[in-house]
C-alpha cells in the first residue's frame, strides 16, 4: 500500500483545511486509516482514526469538535476536515494504515507528510 498525502498549506488560525490521502493499493478498504501529526521537536502523536467500513472513529482531545476524518473507499481515499484551525495545530500532517489504535509502532504504511501552518 502506496500513501500520497495532500491539501496542506499555511492558514490563519480560525480557518480550516482538508487533507487527502490516496492509496494505490487495491486493498485500500480492508485497512484501518489514521491521521498522525509531528510538530518541530516533539514526538509524532495520533489525531484520528476510521475503521475500515468508515462506521468507527476516534479522535485525539485535542482535536475532538474540530476535526473530522472521513473516507470513500470507492475513490481510496481519506480525509481529514479541519476547522478552527489553532496555531498549536501546526504540523507535518501523516497519513498512516494498517494498524489499531493510536500508537505509530501499530501502523505499517506511511504517507510522505504534508505540512500545515497555522498563523495566529
Amino acid at each position: 500500500v502506496q500513501l500520497q498525502a495532500s491539501g496542506g498549506g499555511l492558514v490563519q488560525a480560525g480557518g480550516s483545511l482538508r487533507l487527502s490521502c490516496a492509496s494505490s493499493g487495491r486493498t485500500f478498504s480492508r485497512y484501518p486509516m489514521a491521521w498522525f501529526r509531528q510538530a518541530p521537536g516533539k514526538e509524532r502523536e495520533f489525531v484520528a482514526r476510521i475503521n475500515w467500513s468508515g462506521s468507527s472513529t476516534n479522535y485525539a482531545d485535542s482535536v475532538k469538535a474540530r476535526f473530522t476524518i472521513s473516507r470513500d473507499n470507492a475513490e481510496d481515499t481519506v480525509y481529514l476536515q479541519m476547522n478552527g484551525l489553532k496555531p498549536e495545530d501546526t504540523a507535518v500532517y501523516y497519513c498512516a494504515a494498517g494498524g489499531l489504535g493510536t500508537d505509530t509502532r501499530a501502523y505499517q504504511y506511511w504517507g510522505q507528510g504534508t505540512q500545515v501552518t497555522v498563523s495566529s
